[in-house]
């Protein structure tokens, strides 16, 4: 792995809107590259700070770890100016089509490898928040980009329209909480956490049913 490679995080306040609802939210914008090239996972609501940390930096994608609009908000336009692709699972394109339509993304597939920084993330589809929700793993840097499959103190919602619960506990299960106990997550919203300290409480969480 390069040692140039880098984690930088940018919080960016907006709302999330589903099902009729709207819900005042902090979203956590990851850019990870080294100081040539980066990829920003989930261009969420206020372009100007993310802007500011990709600098003069080469964007290689747009990756977005599932379609809800305050994961998204900005992903067209950061594609647009960077000239770089937005990848999204196609699982999620109803949800894209809500925040986005008619705007072209590239499909994300699962176990597919994006290259950056002399390193490669992985793609782990992880159903459940929303069909098309994915987690990204760097094997080299022990981390993990959770999305909103998996927080600090359990799994990510799904009460409204296109989640399910016992899918998201199969993803987690099988897909995540596999993965090194010292793997470093990297959550959608909220502090990070790791698979070490979350894996002990999946009984728990099932049995509370969210």
């Amino acid at each position: 792995m390069s040692g140039r490679l880098r984690i930088e995080r940018v919080v960016t306040s907006g709302v999330f809107e589903l099902d009729g609802g709207t819900w005042e939210v902090d979203n956590n914008v990851w850019v990870v590259g080294d100081d040539d090239e980066v990829v920003v996972v989930d261009a969420a609501h206020d372009a100007d700070p993310i802007l500011e940390a990709i600098s003069d930096r080469d964007v290689i994608a747009v990756v977005c770890t599932h379609g809800h609009n305050d994961h998204v908000t900005f992903a067209p336009q950061l594609a647009e100016y960077a000239y770089a692709p937005v990848l999204l699972h196609p699982g999620d394109d109803p949800l894209w089509q809500l925040t986005h339509p008619g705007e072209p993304y590239w499909p994300l597939h699962d176990q597919q490898r994006i290259g950056i920084a002399g390193t490669e993330i992985h793609v782990l589809h992880a159903p459940g928040h929303s069909p098309g929700s994915v987690c990204l793993h760097l094997p080299e840097a022990d981390t993990l980009f959770s999305g909103d499959t998996l927080f600090s103190g359990g799994p990510g919602a799904t009460g409204r329209s296109f989640s399910d619960f016992p899918t998201i506990i199969g993803s987690i299960r099988d897909r995540l909480l596999t993965l090194p106990e010292h793997t470093r997550v990297y959550t959608g919203h909220g502090d990070d956490t790791t698979i070490g300290t979350e894996a002990p409480h999946l009984s728990e969480w099932i049995a509370r049913g969210y």
